[in-house]
């Protein structure tokens, strides 16, 4: 059984003694109930992790740190998410899960029929929940290599932005002739996935022009928090590490 795992953005070491960060504290002491000489596991991002022991809790919250440790758990095809807003938590349970299906990183944008609306704070505070999204999701699957969470941006500004080199771009389509099994082997892909009222053709349109190709995942019509992540999973079948 795994140790309970905590995201540190801190710098670790091994053999050293830390004070825990409030919030790891507080999730420690009043959502797990731990003990001060309980095993635990720390990291912080860099691919690294730290099997610790909780040393106190409380006002003084510390552990040791063991030898440090890098397991290979990151998928060898790199995987970018283009996600379009969708309503309520939706976007929370498509971040949670396409990090346990071992994304890369995440590009949140706003198109056309995009229900939800974010501009200015919102828009950063948003994107400052999601990033907590995805630490939290680390914790509990094990990856030690925080996905991006990029800044919102609209649909169109992202689509202007070059492609990063090497990437296969791809968005999906019930309607297109393509299967993922019809293409060739790639090293990175970006997954473009509409909002709740699909994109519009102009949308389509202007991805196609930029390199995006379209790719059916059967004739069937998905919901946008269950195309992302099918195709992700699909993806790690054909290339990654399923």
């Amino acid at each position: 059984m795994m140790n309970p795992r905590f995201f540190c953005s801190v710098p670790l070491a091994a053999g050293s003694n830390i004070d825990l960060p409030p919030e790891v504290a507080h999730h420690a002491d009043r959502v797990l109930r731990l003990k001060a000489g309980d095993a635990i596991t720390l990291f912080n991002g860099d691919g690294s992790e730290f099997p610790s022991v909780l040393l106190s809790l409380g006002k003084s919250a510390r552990a040791e740190l063991g030898p440090r440790l890098e397991p290979a758990r990151e998928s060898p095809l790199k995987l970018t998410l283009v996600q379009s807003l969708a309503a309520a938590d939706k976007m929370d349970w498509v971040l949670q899960k396409a990090v346990e299906l071992g994304v890369a990183g995440f590009k949140p944008v706003s198109s056309t029929r995009s229900v939800v609306k974010l501009v200015g704070d919102r828009a950063e505070k948003r994107v400052e929940h999601w990033r907590h999204i995805v630490a939290a999701a680390c914790e509990q699957c094990g990856r030690n290599v925080l996905p991006s969470v990029a800044d919102l941006q609209t649909l169109s500004r992202h689509l202007a932005a070059p492609a990063p080199a090497g990437t296969l771009r791809l968005f999906l389509s019930p309607t297109a002739p393509a299967r993922l099994s019809d293409l060739p082997r790639p090293a990175a892909v970006e997954l473009l996935v509409g909002p709740e009222g699909g994109f519009t053709d102009a949308e389509e349109e202007c991805a196609r022009v930029v390199g995006y190709q379209p790719v059916r995942l059967g004739p069937r019509v998905l919901r946008t928090e269950t195309a992302g992540l099918a195709a992700l999973a699909a993806l790690q079948l054909q290339w990654g590490d399923f």
